[in-house]
């Protein structure tokens, strides 16, 4: 089944992978998010603010980690 999928129908489905440094630092933290969408913008958070952009607000870091919602 896909995520969108899953997703829609609110099934229990695994986080998208980030970088491997990330995914283990954030590993510790994951039983602390009810939700995996919770938990996976945590990752990307942290994969904005190891990227080499020049701001490190909310809406740039989520159109480097291609997330559509600002959010």
């Amino acid at each position: 089944m896909d995520v969108e999928l899953q997703t829609l129908k609110h099934l229990a489905r695994h986080a998208h992978p980030t970088i491997a440094i990330i995914g283990e630092y954030c590993a510790e933290y994951k039983d602390l998010f009810k939700e995996v969408r919770n938990y996976e913008c945590f990752k990307y958070l942290h994969l904005g603010i190891i990227s080499m952009i020049k701001r490190k607000s909310l809406p740039d870091i989520a159109k480097v980690v291609s997330i559509n919602s600002a959010q």
